[in-house]
């Protein structure tokens, strides 16, 4: 589903994503919470490559929290190496992020 989250596009993603979900990336655009993370995501979708490691589930009743470190690369921009964070609610039958951070490593 993470995988899936880089990967499908922005309507992928907000299908999966609770309304007032809350997103930090690199400054800018910095902190995005609701209807203010969309017009971002459109531009922070759709990676061709993500390879993911260092992956880590911590879940605790109905809240899990994925973390991993992340490669990822577009055509036409540099390869994007971060940090990854995303909290996610069992939501009934379904799994909602809430939030999701990411951190450039060097």
């Amino acid at each position: 589903m993470e995988e899936k989250f880089w990967t499908s596009g922005g309507e992928s993603a907000r299908a999966t994503t609770a309304t007032n979900a809350v997103m930090i990336f690199p400054y800018p655009p910095g902190i995005l919470q609701g209807d203010q993370i969309w017009p971002h995501l459109r531009q922070r979708t759709g990676w061709r490559s993500v390879v993911m490691a260092e992956r880590r589930v911590t879940r605790c009743r109905d809240f899990a929290i994925l973390s991993y470190r992340v490669s990822a690369e577009k055509p036409d921009e540099p390869t994007l190496k971060a940090l990854c964070a995303s909290t996610y609610l069992q939501d009934e039958d379904r799994w909602l992020r809430i939030s999701h951070q990411q951190t450039v490593a060097t």
